[in-house]
């Protein structure tokens, strides 16, 4: 959740200078992209559409005069004229605004699409979802940076570029128009006369250039609000989805007072910032009502005594008025789109606050040390361990020094210290890239990370059994098989009905699924963390068996801890924390006097720790791992 200092922040980098510079680097890639020649064709036709639709106001600009001198002369025949006319208006300002409706939309539709994928892409891809979760920074909450956010920032950066556009064709024509019909206008100051052309326009320049500096100045706190606004929502939509993601969980607890009480508080920031915000719209409100009409009436007061003195006609005042109108509204734009302004630009903060985030994972500027841990395809079947260091996402040491090798093969349970194991396992998947050193990779790997959970994504169950592969990948028969051989065999009639399969099945039956997975893929390597501890004893001894007989040559690494998993691997690996406050490492083998059908038992693990290029026992066959804990 943002902090009071992270939107100070954002308040001070919404003042620069480079703001526009660092839009246009996210999202300017668009114009360039294998799409550029129908964007910049529909771009066209939108500025073409736009330029008509300022000749609509225009020729109703040119018929209010006609009509006025019509009514004045008391012309009939005029009079139904200005019928026909106005109806012809009429017809081509509805076909240019429907049509150019539909281009805009576009034109949004596909920048959206375009931003939407570039950011998705990047937080979906190498872990960067999960890494993201551990590193600091004004980042929370991508699912609505990117599903809300990046709608408002495309769709609003269109709708004033246009805006903009428009009102910079309707100032240029206007001001011609109401050039020409303001005339010249003789003043006497001290006794000298001396004619001003094109009065009006030099009026209506000096109205709209004073109105857009005073609402700029009322609603200049409307920015910040509206920003500090929108993340207080984003966390609201947040805590609902996450109760709803474990409904369960807080029914079996009973635990919807608190969550109560945590939406109360979540709520509380909304009322604050709405109170902010309500507070500036207020201000910016009382000053352009009060603008908008007192625009009415000011360029006829202003024009009146001409048509009062009989210099012009009832129909040139008339369109006089409507010119001066049109023109203030041109260079009223910054008054109009202040509130707009504000909301595209907190969305824009967010969307690149999200995307720098990615893009500091991606680059490696975000590592405390300017190190990380590299994982990289070796040239033989063996998994090394290089002088790895794993630290923590703000650089305080977990284990330092590592260095082993496994061979394929071979069956390793790794123990002790859950937070240390836990992210060994998730180095070796590329999830935990902070720290130093390298992993080398099997190059014949096909590797299968099994975690606690296995992923239950909405939908089919065939989906669910098959993922993260295509259904069609596997037939019924194999999907059968498979989920008999875990014990889930009764759940096949259901294979192809949709649900939320995480809350329609328990957490060992998810955890079978997850074994029936494996048989569907069958891979050479397996990580498995904790993957049968919500299993009973016979449960898990029935799959971790079936396991070894259906992939006999698979090299299985596991993160368990408890006794009864060591039956089934060769060697153990204990990640023992020391008074200290180092992690120590254990090495210990289970022999056997013949090898058991299924099971390699070659293979061997050295090295396992490298301190300063050197390997350093303990007589007790304790290794120091490291000199500081997480």
């Amino acid at each position: 959740m943002a902090s009071d200092v992270g939107n100070s922040d954002r308040d001070l980098d919404r003042q620069s200078p480079g703001f526009i510079r660092q839009f246009i680097r996210l999202a300017g890639p668009y114009w360039q992209s294998g799409e550029k020649w129908k964007v910049r064709g529909l771009v066209a036709l939108l500025l073409g559409l736009t330029v008509a639709q300022v000749v609509v106001p225009i020729l109703i600009n040119l018929w209010s005069a006609e009509l006025f001198d019509a009514l004045e002369q008391k012309s009939m025949d005029k009079f139904f004229g200005q019928i026909v006319e106005i109806g012809l208006i009429l017809l081509a300002s509805m076909t240019v605004t429907a049509t150019h409706l539909r281009v805009k939309r576009a034109i949004q539709l596909g920048w959206r699409r375009w931003l939407t994928r570039r950011l998705q892409d990047n937080w979906m891809a190498m872990g960067h979802h999960y890494q993201l979760m551990h590193m600091p920074g004004d980042h929370d909450n991508p699912d609505g940076r990117i599903a809300e956010d990046i709608r408002l920032t495309t769709e609003t950066a269109i709708d004033l570029i246009h805006s903009l556009f428009y009102c910079a064709l309707l100032l240029a024509s206007f001001v011609q128009i109401l050039w020409i019909l303001s005339g010249d206008l003789t003043l006497s100051l001290g006794g000298v006369e001396f004619s001003v052309p094109g009065h009006m326009v030099w009026v209506a320049l000096f109205y709209a250039s004073c109105a857009s500096s005073l609402a700029l100045w009322v609603g200049r706190p409307l920015i910040g609000a509206t920003d500090r606004r929108q993340t207080a929502e984003a966390n609201f939509r947040f805590g609902l989805v996450r109760a709803r993601e474990n409904s369960e969980a807080i029914a079996l607890l009973h635990g919807e007072v608190g969550e109560r009480r945590r939406f109360s508080e979540l709520f509380r920031g909304i009322e604050g910032a709405w109170n902010r915000q309500t507070a500036g719209l207020i201000r910016l409100f009382l000053f352009t009502s009060g603008y908008a009409v007192f625009s009415t009436a000011f360029p006829i007061l202003i024009a009146a005594p001409r048509y009062i003195s009989g210099v012009i006609s009832l129909g040139h005042l008339m369109q006089t008025a409507q010119a001066f109108q049109q023109l203030s509204q041109a260079l009223s734009w910054p008054v109009d789109n202040l509130q707009k302004v504000a909301e595209w630009r907190a969305s824009v903060e967010r969307v690149m606050s999200l995307h720098d985030a990615l893009q500091a994972l991606r680059d490696d500027s975000s590592r405390p040390d300017a190190h990380t841990v590299i994982v990289q395809k070796a040239a033989i079947p063996t998994l090394c361990f290089h002088d790895l260091t794993i630290a923590n996402s703000d650089g305080a040491v977990v284990i330092e020094g590592f260095s082993a090798e496994i061979i394929g093969g071979e069956h390793v349970l790794i123990g002790g210290d859950p937070g240390a194991a836990v992210k060994l396992f998730k180095v070796v998947a590329g999830l935990w890239p902070w720290g130093r050193g390298t992993v080398d990779l099997p190059c014949d790997a096909h590797i299968f990370f099994m975690p606690q959970r296995p992923y239950m994504p909405i939908g089919t169950l065939r989906g669910v059994l098959t993922y993260p592969s295509a259904m069609e990948c596997f037939p019924d028969d194999q999907l059968e098989g498979a989920l008999e051989r875990v014990g889930l065999g009764h759940l096949m009639p259901r294979v192809d009905d949709t649900a939320i399969w995480e809350q329609n099945l328990t957490a060992g039956e998810q955890q079978r699924l997850g074994f029936a997975r494996l048989l569907l893929h069958r891979p050479k390597w397996l990580f498995l963390q904790e993957a049968t501890d919500a299993l009973d004893p016979d449960g898990e001894r029935k799959l971790m068996q079936m396991l070894l007989d259906e992939l006999p040559a698979a090299t299985i690494l596991t993160v368990g801890f408890h006794a009864e998993l060591e039956q089934y691997h060769q060697r153990k690996l204990t990640l023992i924390p020391s008074p200290d406050g180092t992690i120590l490492v254990r090495e210990s083998r289970k022999d056997w006097d013949q090898p058991k059908r299924g099971m390699n038992w070659g293979g061997r693990l050295f090295g396992n720790l490298l301190r300063r290029g050197e390997r350093r026992a303990l007589s007790d066959g304790l290794t120091k791992r490291g000199d500081k804990r997480r």
